[in-house]
């Protein structure tokens, strides 16, 4: 396969997760396939894929990184691939933590639906809107002291 080939692979495989998560949250096999760590495997594939032609170089920069050295790796087709497929196995990850998350803090699917869709388009601002949005359902479910 080709880095294009590979690049072009990587999201459309997360696709049908992050649909479940936000388009059918509370579906009971949305929560059998999603609560399964099995799920990202699929990102995980591609990620290795991705990784495979340009394995040594790739090891070899990361045992001993500097700025030039990993420029020089990531700024090729088969860098660019590598770093997407990364990206998008990650962001699904922290997306799959966030949807098993707020279903056990019953934090309504309204308000996570965009947050999701924020998370994979810009996971670290999806993340720490979730984090916001986690913190203040916290406190407004505070337990009143006993006595």
């Amino acid at each position: 396969m080709s880095a294009v080939e590979v690049f072009n692979l990587a999201f459309p495989v997360a696709v049908p997760f992050w649909a479940l998560m936000i388009l059918l949250p509370g579906w009971s096999w949305t929560k059998r396939i999603i609560g399964s760590p099995l799920m990202i495997v699929p990102s995980l594939i591609v990620y290795f894929i991705a990784v495979a032609p340009i394995f040594p170089e790739f090891a070899r920069e990361m045992l001993n990184p500097d700025h030039a050295g990993v420029v020089g790796v990531i700024a090729t087709p088969a860098g660019i691939t590598l770093v997407w497929a990364h990206l998008i196995a990650f962001d699904l990850f922290i997306g799959r933590w966030m949807y098993l998350d707020s279903r056990e803090r019953r934090v309504h699917p309204l308000v996570m639906a965009p947050i999701l869709v924020l998370t994979i388009l810009l996971s670290p601002f999806g993340l720490a809107a979730y984090l916001v949005a986690r913190w203040v359902g916290a406190r407004q479910r505070k337990p009143e002291p006993v006595g």
